[in-house]
């Protein structure tokens, strides 16, 4: 499969490529060159498949022509070794839970897929990759563990300083040792400059092969496109002839782009939620058809608080820059900090249901959606994002109850944590880059 950018200046690449360049040379984002479709008999194999008979009929998709099938089989076994609950928590309502990797959230999904790709890809080359990820949050510890003990990478995170909640920052600053991890002094917008910035910098492509982890890369949104295809075929089993509705926590659009790519294949998605917080630029436009991004808004649900989000230039692609389009398919909803407090109450009050922060989001705004739009009778799935012993100090606050930790996560806690203070400024994320082959 052929993978183009969206600014369409750069030439058309291989998944390979793609994959280990991460963002296209003319700043775009790589988009496949036509969404492979599921026949309505290769659907109805796939019906009572398991989540990795799914995961690897989607990936053969895109990739069985530079990756030979057997490989690509025992990948996706080795990746997907943990479950994907969908919990029924009230009437025709189910929370699919994400967090049950290594890292506790949804972004081991796409992580170890990646690192597991461009494993593959750099052994074919015998060369160093350097993986440059910014993160909120989530995606710079599953980027740290979804790459552990793959040869020929190292990673550098850059994530904004104070804005990360403890347990995430404990996880992506006490990886391996080809794991570097940078605090940045600003915002999480930040963070995404400097690193796009690194990978349009002539120099530094001359003296590293940089690729990226975030949903930017190809290889990391494929694959979240896959429980998105596994939840909507449990529920087509339930409800047949009723395709699911799906609340997605949104911040850089990534998870919500894996979505539409899932309905694109022809998976039995209905509608998408994309359910924002304070940041609400991609709201905002599907009201108006105005894209005004504005500065990032700190919230209680922080791996959201994206005020330019990258992904969205995806979205505008495949809706070929028309709101109204956009807006058949995706609905969004803003909801406020205390919107959110207030739901992780009630909906633990009335269901005994413990969220997160950004399940909350989407809890909430799925019954907005349901409310103004009656009678559609859609299956409603929200995606949990996140274990809540990651936002700990936002559920007592709402439950006054403790979240256990983990057990595999009382390690992590006592690590020191490793991470080099760094401004805002490109300067000094490119003098780091220099030195790392010194």
């Amino acid at each position: 499969m052929i993978f183009f950018s969206t600014s369409k200046s750069s030439t058309p690449v291989s998944i390979k490529k793609a994959t280990l360049e991460g963002l296209a040379p003319d700043g775009g984002l790589y988009v496949p060159s036509e969404v492979p479709r599921f026949s309505p008999e290769e659907l109805s194999l796939l019906a009572e498949g398991t989540f990795n008979n799914i995961a690897f009929a989607i990936a053969r998709k895109f990739a069985a022509a530079e990756v030979p099938l057997d490989i690509l089989s025992k990948l996706i076994d080795d990746c997907y070794d943990f479950d994907t609950p969908l919990v029924e928590i009230g009437r025709e309502t189910f929370v699919e839970e994400l967090f049950h990797g290594p890292t506790l959230a949804f972004k081991d999904y796409g992580a170890r897929f990646l690192g597991r790709m461009t494993g593959f890809f750099a052994a074919e080359d015998n060369r160093m990759i350097t993986v440059l990820v910014a993160t909120s949050g989530d995606t710079g510890s599953a980027v740290a563990y979804g790459f552990d003990g793959i040869p020929n990478t190292r990673v550098v995170l850059l994530y904004p300083s104070g804005k990360v909640s403890r347990l995430q920052e404990q996880q992506l600053t006490t990886a391996g040792d080809n794991v570097f991890a940078l605090e940045v002094k600003g915002d999480f917008d930040d963070c995404q400059r400097l690193v796009k910035q690194a990978f349009v910098d002539p120099d530094l492509k001359r003296r590293l092969t940089l690729t990226s982890a975030n949903s930017i890369n190809i290889s990391r949104l494929i694959p979240q496109s896959f429980y998105y295809a596994w939840a909507s075929m449990q529920l087509a089993l339930r409800y047949p002839g009723r395709p699911a509705l799906f609340s997605v926590p949104s911040g850089n659009y990534g998870n919500l782009t894996a979505g539409l790519l899932a309905k694109m294949m022809g998976f039995p998605i209905g509608h998408f939620v994309a359910a924002s917080n304070a940041n609400d630029s991609v709201t905002r436009y599907l009201d108006c058809g105005r894209f005004e991004p504005k500065p990032t808004v700190r919230t209680m649900t922080t791996a959201m608080d994206v005020g330019n989000p990258s992904n969205f230039s995806r979205l505008l692609h495949f809706f070929d820059n028309d709101f109204r389009k956009m807006g058949e398919v995706i609905t969004g909803i803003a909801i406020s900090d205390d919107e959110t407090a207030s739901t992780i109450r009630s909906a633990y009050e009335a269901t005994g249901y413990i969220m997160d922060p950004h399940t909350a989001v989407g809890y909430r705004a799925l019954e907005e959606y349901r409310s103004a739009h009656e009678g559609e009778g859609f299956p409603g799935v929200v995606l949990s994002t996140a274990h809540p012993v990651k936002f700990d100090e936002a559920i007592m606050q709402a439950i006054g109850r403790e979240v256990p930790i983990p057990e595999k996560m009382l390690g992590i806690m006592a690590k020191p944590k490793r991470a080099t203070l760094i401004g805002n400024g490109y300067e000094e994320l490119a003098g780091f880059l220099k030195n790392l082959d010194r």
